[in-house]
């Protein structure tokens, strides 16, 4: 691996694959002189799909650029731990061997579990999640083994585990296992023959796609649903609404990913007239759905689209307060976002200011977010050497951007 910062191991790379700085800005889609800063380490890498894209035409993993584990922060040491249990759970197959239920659960019993650990999700406790899912995973497939009567709902509870597996495991960059679980989500939700769970699975795939640097594939997942859901959303109907509404967010993220300004901003659209038919926010299917949300959609697609200045004027108009209670995760990626806008126009202090926020939000919203970390470092380059106990130095060394 090369050493350095991110924009010296971009330089290192791009000349062992014998390549200009014209011709490898040309290929993510930036100019030679935003290249040229980046290599110089007078600005950042300010898109995480930029990061990807380099990455991808470079021939090297995104840690290869960033000098650190993208999947998991470099101090998140215990949710490898506990993934490891997971993934030998999702290997298993117990169905296949025979191997019966240690116990059988209800679909109430399932229900219960599930709220448990949306809740947690919702609340940024991810490492929480993820000791509990094996067990979780386990009442599940007990119940869609064992269960006959209600068959429906017994499906509808099995796609729900599994829609919250592939939440979590797209979270914490666990990409072979969060497809796996919206896939097994996504098998039961058509069997149950509810759109509603449909909308739901085609969600957690599309972001278990994304996540796997496929948004080629996702992309048209994501649409097509949006679509058909939003046929059949109304007002008296507020949760297949709020997916519908969830999917054209996704598929706005998608557009400004691929810098079609114009497609994201009209998505965008598509999700705030569903908002505005329900008329306030809801978490309904844990989607977090409602104008608030759809507004913090607003922030993070000009950020993917690298415009700072529309960032934050976008956030000018959202109230963090109107989000439900429990939604803290959402909260603070709404500050990460402000402060990577902040960043950009140099106005560091301000930045810090608002990581620091969503460290005291949720703690592992930001250490297990890559960008942070990038963010951290570009700060750091530009901080004089006399300043390094300040706020930021502390940060850096929490997140694990110094030792």
């Amino acid at each position: 691996m090369a050493s350095g910062s991110v924009g010296e191991r971009i330089a290192a790379y791009r000349r062992r694959r014998g390549l200009s700085q014209t011709a490898l800005a040309g290929l993510v889609g930036r100019s030679e002189s935003w290249l040229s800063q980046v290599e110089r380490g007078i600005r950042s890498v300010d898109r995480l799909s930029v990061l990807l894209d380099l990455a991808k035409v470079l021939h090297v993993d995104v840690e290869a650029l960033t000098g650190a584990p993208w999947q998991y922060a470099p101090n998140g040491g215990s949710v490898p731990d506990s993934l490891s249990e997971v993934r030998q759970f999702l290997s298993r197959y117990d169905s296949l061997l025979g191997v019966a239920p240690d116990r059988p659960t209800t679909v109430p019993e399932l229900d219960l579990a599930v709220t448990a650990a949306h809740e947690a999700y919702q609340a940024a406790r991810y490492e929480d999640v993820i000791a509990g899912l094996p067990a979780l995973l386990s009442q599940a497939d007990s119940l869609h083994r064992t269960a006959f009567d209600g068959r429906r709902d017994v499906l509808i509870g099995y796609s729900a585990a599994y829609a919250l597996a592939a939440k979590l495991l797209t979270k914490v960059g666990a990409g072979d296992l969060s497809i796996l679980a919206a896939d097994r989500c996504a098998t039961a939700a058509v069997e149950a023959d509810s759109m509603t769970a449909r909308g739901l699975a085609a969600y957690q795939v599309v972001c278990a796609l994304l996540r796997s640097e496929r948004p080629e594939d996702a992309e048209p997942l994501a649409v097509g649903m949006a679509e058909e859901a939003q046929r059949n959303a109304r007002a008296d109907r507020p949760t297949l609404a709020s997916v519908a509404g969830s999917l054209w967010l996704i598929a706005a993220v998608i557009a400004s990913r691929r810098t079609e300004q114009a497609e994201a901003w009209r998505r965008l659209d598509q999700a705030q007239a569903l908002a505005d038919m329900l008329g306030a926010d809801g978490n309904h299917a844990w989607t977090a759905f409602g104008p608030t949300n759809v507004g913090i959609h607003r922030v993070s697609v000009a950020a993917e689209l690298g415009d700072p200045a529309a960032a934050l004027r976008a956030a000018e108009s959202v109230d963090l307060d109107r989000l439900p209670k429990g939604l803290k995760s959402r909260r603070a990626q709404m500050h990460l976002h402000l402060g990577w806008a902040e960043a950009q126009r140099k106005r560091d202090a301000d930045a810090v200011l608002h990581l620091l926020e969503a460290e005291r939000i949720a703690p592992e919203s930001v250490r297990y977010n890559v960008i942070v970390g990038e963010l951290v470092r570009g700060m750091l380059a530009r901080q004089k050497r006399g300043g390094r106990t300040s706020a930021l130095h502390n940060l850096a060394l929490r997140a694990g951007v110094l030792r």
